[in-house]
């Protein structure tokens, strides 16, 4: 698809804040679409998280293909602390174009535009950083991109799961409003897949296996780098969360978050209730609900796959074969260096050319699965 020239053509005219976009010559255009999350009470949120109005209502783009009017849908999700949608437009862009699907780029709950403009902003966060480091002390991996994330989750990692709750529920009710024809863009009707990258990933998969009223229940789930339980996952990175927060965060869900779940007045009685607060905990360790999770992913063998990379260290191959059958899980490794979070770095020489064929590679991969 020449991704690298698709890449930059894509950012040169991307706009946030625009209401429709046409991309140059043929192919899919952008059309955004606004968003109201469900009501959540503010004792649900964390600390004065309530009063974050980005993300309880903002717009999101929808790529529409060139036969609008299909009947097929993609849900792409995003990595963990995301800040802008540039990453993925060629990503969203290819699977559109290439299957005839109109590809959704949903924000997951307080990243990408559903969180404040300062927590992108690189002088109001190298501030930040610096009076952070006065009170949380030094920290490995820490960063003027990851310091916002870090500081909420060792402030309280609950947010970790209620932030993904949110967005599970805002899903839902995304997927109800194409299934019953209320969508201003997307047809009514449309059988819906998703693409899932790292995080994304995770949140699919627990979405798929809870299946709420329904709602996934033909659905085909595609995940990129992503797909381990929670303890096979190391979040720590300058680009995601630093050590302290992601220490705080493994030991949270790992040694003291069943404990709470059984106090009264719990304070995550909400999102652990369910089949997807089920789902969840079934997805944090290998031994934790074993076989709940095992019986209900042999169910779904025939509608997931998963690509992983050789050289991820964020959520390395053997937890996703380790998650998965080994029959749903491809692991590739590409000619150049990469990591987890840029899968796809942008070259300026020869090495370009590497890029864009093992974009193919798995983008080719991805939309024979949904075909």
């Amino acid at each position: 698809m020449h991704y690298t020239r698709k890449h930059a053509e894509l950012i040169s005219f991307f706009r946030p804040d625009a209401e429709q976009l046409s991309t140059t010559g043929k192919g899919p255009g952008i059309v955004y679409s606004r968003f109201v999350s469900g009501n959540f009470s503010r004792n649900f949120f964390s600390g004065d998280d309530h009063s974050i109005r980005e993300n309880q209502s903002f717009s999101y783009p929808v790529f529409v293909p060139e036969e609008a009017g299909s009947s097929k849908v993609i849900l792409l999700l995003h990595g963990l602390n995301e800040r802008s949608w540039e990453k993925y437009l060629a990503w969203a862009h290819c699977l559109s174009s290439k299957t005839g699907s109109y590809v959704i780029l949903f924000p997951i709950s307080f990243h990408i535009n559903r969180s404040p403009l300062s927590w992108k902003d690189p002088r109001s966060m190298l501030q930040f950083l610096k009076e952070s480091k006065g009170i949380r002390g030094e920290a490995r991996s820490s960063s003027f991109a990851n310091i916002a994330i870090s500081n909420r989750l060792s402030d309280d990692p609950r947010r970790f799961l209620k932030s993904g709750y949110q967005t599970a529920c805002d899903i839902a009710k995304l997927v109800r409003q194409i299934k019953n024809g209320l969508h201003p863009v997307v047809p009514g009707g449309g059988h819906i897949d998703i693409f899932a990258y790292s995080i994304g990933a995770f949140l699919a998969e627990i979405l798929v296996m809870a299946d709420p009223e329904g709602l996934f229940r033909e659905s085909r789930l595609f995940m990129f780098c992503g797909g381990a339980v929670f303890s096979s996952m190391n979040g720590e990175s300058r680009l995601i969360m630093d050590k302290l927060a992601y220490d705080k965060v493994y030991n949270y869900y790992l040694n003291l978050f069943e404990a709470e779940i059984g106090r009264k007045e719990s304070l995550i009685s909400i999102p652990v209730s369910g089949k997807i607060g089920m789902a969840f905990r079934a997805m944090i360790d290998f031994s934790r609900y074993r076989h709940l999770r095992e019986k209900v992913l042999y169910r779904l063998r025939d509608r997931l796959y998963a690509v992983a990379l050789m050289k991820d260290r964020v959520i390395p191959a053997a937890g996703i074969i380790n998650t998965l059958d080994s029959g749903n899980v491809e692991v590739m490794d590409f000619p150049y260096d990469y990591t987890h979070e840029n899968p796809f770095p942008i070259f300026s020489n020869d090495m370009s050319a590497e890029v864009d064929r093992s974009f193919d590679k798995v983008f080719d991969t991805a939309c024979r699965f949904f075909d």
